[in-house]
């Protein structure tokens, strides 16, 4: 009999509890339930928004990081490109040097060239002045010489070589006399040999 006044003592502590929890205190546990499920709602758009800026900032990473290693690439290509620039320009420095130099050497020759070209046309004049005075006179001298001896001479033998050919009244006799081993009188005696005394 304890027991079942013990068990009815504790549903009446029960139905005493439940009325208490019905009473002014169910409301307060059902603002803090909503609160609860109103964090709970929170909580989770949190989440949500949370996960979305992660997943932003890692493709906003990745990308990045794609960027700067093409950057780097591209650093290091145009390097390449930098440095092949710089052994292109310094070969044309060194070519142009060459050239340069080459230019002046062809400057010095040219100038070289036409020094020798007025010294020519100097001579020249000076030749035609003489042509002009002297081989008319050369040539009438000539002319008179082969009238007076009937000696035809050749011109293209060495200096102490005389050679030609005498044509006399009968016969054409031809001479060819090596001066430098007679001497002046026996070459000229030689010569006056062929003239004739006739006239």
């Amino acid at each position: 009999m304890a027991q079942s006044h013990k068990i009815q003592d504790l549903e009446e502590m029960g139905e005493a509890l439940v009325e208490f929890i019905k009473g002014t205190q169910l409301e307060k546990f059902r603002r803090v339930k909503d609160d609860c499920q109103g964090l709970l709602v929170h909580h989770t758009e949190t989440k949500k928004v949370v996960t979305k800026i992660l997943q932003d900032l890692a493709q906003t990473e990745e990308s990045t990081g794609q960027k700067l290693l093409d950057m780097k690439e591209k650093k290091t290509q145009m390097e390449e490109e930098l440095e092949s620039l710089k052994g292109e320009l310094r070969q044309l420095t060194a070519k142009s040097k060459m050239t340069d130099s080459e230019l002046q050497f062809l400057q010095t020759e040219l100038e070289s060239l036409r020094n020798a070209e007025h010294e020519l046309q100097t001579l020249q004049n000076e030749v035609n002045e003489d042509t002009t005075e002297v081989i008319p006179s050369a040539v009438y001298m000539a002319q008179l010489y082969y009238l007076i001896t009937k000696i035809k001479w050749e011109y293209d033998t060495p200096a102490n070589i005389l050679k030609g050919v005498h044509y006399g009244a009968a016969l054409a006799t031809p001479i060819n006399i090596d001066t430098s081993s007679r001497s002046p009188s026996d070459v000229s005696n030689q010569l006056w040999g062929f003239v004739s005394t006739e006239w």
